[in-house]
């Protein structure tokens, strides 16, 4: 098995040993003391060495565990380890890599210094408190600058050793400050005022090392920022190159931590605590800009991404980090990105949290249950509500784009429903949340933030869930004597009932006539899609008026004669074929190349349409296949009395492809 050291005094160490522990190699972890060892997760294949060793014990123990790679991870600033371990590493004959730590451009307006040296004669020449923030081993180097027991404080590691070098510093209790990081920026500004500090000492650590936190601190509390350099460093790799080169030389497979959370509706304060954990404890943060805003720790590596493919990419391109935090609003299961990025994450560990939803966090605000409300989401997407609304009491919207709320009304007025009543929570969670309550009508045409979700509740359901609505709920402009045609309510149950449509089914109805067939169709298929195909100018008119009047914002009517004005139409997933102007043969064909495993109901009348629909049954190789003679006698008055008069006999036609 390979064999490798790590020198792991750093956060990027320690991050090398985690990925090593995962890999099938044998990792030994060097750390200078037992705190360090505890900042390791133990493993099967992990050995810690938690002492110093002088550049003779490195090399005795570099020759007894024969590794096949020392890797330098130390502090930039500790050059006299750097050059022990590549000493030791010379004299045993093992080769040695240096991980380097990237380094933070110097703001402006911060003092850069070549070493503590300058830093002191800096110091001297200026009056005002000094927070320390660059450890206790060198320490006892800015005690040349005048009046330091008085002027410095020092942040150190709460460890023995450290509050040794701080009383040998002469530094009294009060002047010592014993904490382990991270330190946010709000920390480092509440220390900085806390000690009165007008001066903030720091070595340029890289991000890991918070050096974005320290600077924008001390421009926050009116401190000077005094920068000490790094030492000259050895050649090396920084960390993404140096995961890449050991996975191509040891045959090893990064596998990172991804865990999905939901961050609720927007605010921190609507963050749960397992996330935030799970957001304070990852390398790196991916997610839409608000997402990050909100979540975002300051220094933290984070990357704006929206799709799952660029979050998937993403993830692949930084190998310099193990724990990603993919963060979504709302809740991951509930209209979220989450469901296409999964199945892009098949080489890395993840893991899902859950947030608030909109629709939990609105429910709560209105002081209502959720459990009987239909769900739907307008964001890209085109979201036809009527339809869904007219079969449910309750539907909750997640609306898109500017004022989609009020344009959301605006369907439903159209639509014959602005009685309809209507929540819009916008802005939830943030400290401007605001919710508005009214009809459709009386919101229409109001102005609603884009960060909006939407509650409508129908007082009466306005159609029966089943299908055969009568005739007399249709537009036919002629009267009964109109020579538009249309399928009659109970001839219309019975084919709809054969079509048996889920409600996302994507539909054409051929020769839609007055549009009976697709409304009905729109109607069930609320989530779905409905092409209704007429060539005739009068029936097409007709076709657009019963399409406003059910707000059957689902449904498009597509003018020409089939199968040619179907052609650009997407793939049904099922058919109605109510008339076909002799072209039989070429729909059923168009239908089985878009879709081999359409459903087809067509109906037939004339002796003409009978025989091409069983020269179809015969020329095409449908899996199942039936049909129907309907006949259907309605009552009719006469007198005083009651006679049934027979309806046209109507022969229906079903046809699976497929399975």
């Amino acid at each position: 098995m390979t064999k490798i050291c790590v020198f792991a005094g750093t956060t990027e160490g320690r991050k090398l040993v985690e990925f090593l522990s995962s890999q099938p190699v044998a990792v030994t972890a060097c750390v200078a003391t037992e705190y360090g060892e505890t900042l390791l997760t133990p493993s099967e294949n992990l050995t810690v060495s938690a002492h110093r060793l002088t550049e003779k014990e490195m090399e005795r123990m570099l020759r007894e565990e024969a590794f096949d790679l020392v890797v330098d991870a130390t502090h930039p600033y500790a050059a006299v380890v750097t050059e022990n371990i590549a000493a030791a590493c010379a004299a045993a004959g093992i080769q040695y890599l240096r991980l380097l730590r990237e380094g933070n451009a110097v703001p402006e307006g911060a003092v850069y210094v070549p070493d503590i040296s300058h830093a002191v004669a800096f110091l001297n020449g200026t009056e005002g408190n000094i927070l320390l923030t660059t450890g206790s081993k060198e320490l006892s180097l800015y005690t040349k600058i005048e009046d330091f027991p008085r002027r410095a404080y020092a942040r150190v590691l709460p460890m023995d050793a450290s509050l040794a070098s701080c009383q040998a510093a002469g530094l009294a209790p009060a002047h010592i400050i014993a904490m382990q990081g991270p330190f946010s920026k709000e920390l480092n500004v509440a220390l900085l005022r806390a000690v009165h500090a007008r001066y903030l000492v720091t070595k340029e650590g890289g991000a890991t090392g918070g050096f974005a936190e320290k600077a924008a601190a001390a421009e926050e509390a009116g401190a000077t920022l005094v920068v000490v350099g790094r030492p000259p460093q050895r050649a090396g790799l920084p960390f993404p190159d140096t995961v890449a080169l050991l996975c191509q030389r040891y045959d090893l497979v990064r596998r990172p931590q991804v865990t999905v959370v939901g961050i609720g509706p927007g605010s921190a304060g609507a963050i749960t605590k397992e996330v935030c954990e799970t957001i304070e404890n990852a390398d790196c943060l991916i997610g839409a800009k608000r997402m990050l805003a909100a979540a975002a720790r300051p220094g933290q590596a984070a990357y704006e991404a929206i799709a799952p493919e660029a979050i998937a990419e993403c993830i692949g391109s930084h190998p310099e980090h193990q724990h990603f935090a993919v963060v979504m609003s709302g809740d991951v299961g509930f209209f979220s990105g989450a469901k296409k990025l999964l199945p892009l994450l098949k080489d890395c560990q993840v893991k899902i949290l859950p947030g608030i939803s909109s629709l939990a966090y609105l429910c709560a605000r209105l002081g209502t249950s959720y459990e009987d409300v239909v769900t739907v989401s307008a964001h890209g997407r085109v979201l036809a509500v009527a339809p869904i609304l007219r079969a449910n009491r309750r539907v909750f919207a997640l609306v898109g784009g500017e004022n989609g709320a009020a344009e959301l009304c605006r369907k439903l007025v159209e639509a014959g429903m602005g009685d309809v009543s209507v929540a819009i929570g916008e802005r939830l969670s943030y400290p401007d949340e605001k919710i508005t309550t009214g009809k459709a009508f009386e919101l229409a045409e109001m102005s609603f933030s884009s960060l909006s979700a939407v509650l409508l509740e129908n007082e009466e359901i306005l159609h029966a869930p089943t299908p055969g609505l009568p005739d007399a709920a249709f537009i036919r402009g002629g009267g009964e004597t109109c020579v538009v045609p249309m399928t009659k309510s109970e001839v219309r149950a019975v084919c709809l009932s054969k079509l048996r449509l889920p409600d996302d089914a994507v539909c054409w109805d051929i020769g839609a006539g007055t549009g009976s067939v697709a409304i009905e169709m729109a109607l069930q298929a609320s989530r779905g899609h409905v092409y209704a195909v007429e060539c005739r100018d009068d029936a097409l008119a007709l076709l657009q008026e019963n399409r406003r009047r059910f707000g059957a914002e689902n449904l498009t009517v597509i003018s020409g004669f089939a199968p040619a004005a179907c052609d650009p139409l997407p793939p049904p997933t099922h058919a109605f074929i109510g008339g076909s102007s002799g072209n039989m043969e070429e729909i059923l064909r168009l239908l089985l190349e878009k879709n081999p495993r359409v459903r087809i109901v067509a109906t037939a009348v004339s002796l003409e349409s009978i025989s091409e629909l069983s020269n179809g049954l015969k020329e095409f190789n449908f899996t199942d296949a039936e049909v129907v003679s309907l006949t259907v006698a309605r009552d009719r008055k006469s007198g005083n009395y009651h006679l049934m008069q027979g309806q046209n006999p109507i022969y229906i036609f079903t046809m699976q492809a497929g399975a």
